[in-house]
């Protein structure tokens, strides 16, 4: 395999591959270390006999899976791509997509999943439990102990990197489709996130919006901390979002901050929801 960092392609077995960019994103983790320290001993490989876990992040929507991941990555210096699972991947998204460029001619271009493998970087499948077996299917040499792919449309066999490292997040929610035991026994381990406790969360939305008036962050966390007590789906993610309608309406004009909670959570989250405003 040959390599040109400049134009960022490689060449295996004469086939010219383009490659993806990093993500590169304002992200920090806020909340358990010991999860990072967990993904980082997933990721750990003890010597030249040893492989690195292919672990998955499961919790509801908006729990933080995806900055987990990502800050986990960036803590050890690795490039770090992130690729989107929906019901509509196809193997080749996954891996290798031929395009047309200039003159009509056949251009391949590496997935990020791809391209983290031939860099040694870390690549964030988001949102597996949204693919199809199919899919899957084409990843699972890479999730064992041979650790390549192959790419029909390009004709070759790639393989990881050393360095490669891979982890997958998933909804605790209603798939689209049922992930086969034979990737379930791959994913391993699998680690939980919860909701974070109410110190945390105001911590996340005073990260996220440090232009917003304390008094409605620490208002909002006392509304998401009601919430997880009666079990409701309702995430930090959510918090960001009212509480950004309700500053933005109080700089258009001045209102009772109280109705403004009530306004933005009926829209953001539906009518029933109010009843655990504080």
């Amino acid at each position: 395999m040959t390599s040109d960092t400049r134009s960022r392609t490689v060449t295996i077995d004469g086939v010219t591959i383009h490659l993806a960019h990093p993500d590169r994103l304002d992200l920090r983790w806020i909340g358990q270390s010991d999860l990072i320290a967990q993904l980082h001993a997933c990721w750990l490989v003890l010597d030249e006999r040893d492989l690195p876990l292919t672990p998955r992040l499961i919790g509801k929507p908006g729990v933080g899976k995806t900055t987990l991941a990502y800050a986990a990555a960036q803590a050890l210096g690795k490039e770090t791509y992130i690729f989107q699972a929906t019901m509509d991947t196809r193997p080749e998204d996954l891996l290798i997509t031929p395009v047309v460029a200039e003159a009509g001619k056949i251009q391949y271009v590496a997935s990020s999943v791809v391209t983290a493998m031939l860099t040694g970087g870390v690549v964030i499948l988001d949102e597996g439990n949204r693919m199809s077996e199919k899919a899957w299917a084409s990843l699972a040499p890479l999730l064992d102990n041979r650790r390549y792919i192959e790419s029909i449309v390009a004709g070759i066999k790639v393989k990881a990197h050393p360095d490669f490292r891979f982890v997958a997040t998933m909804n605790d929610d209603s798939s689209t489709y049922e992930i086969p035991e034979y990737i379930h026994s791959r994913l391993q381990p699998q680690i939980f996130l919860d909701f974070p406790d109410k110190d945390e969360e105001l911590l996340i939305l005073k990260e996220n919006l440090p232009f917003v008036d304390e008094r409605i962050l620490t208002y909002m966390a006392d509304f998401l901390e009601r919430c997880h007590a009666q079990d409701e789906p309702f995430t930090v993610r959510d918090g960001i979002n009212i509480s950004r309608y309700v500053a933005k309406r109080l700089k258009m004009a001045p209102h009772d901050v109280k109705s403004l909670f009530r306004e933005a959570v009926t829209k953001v989250l539906g009518a029933t929801a109010i009843r655990y405003l504080p």
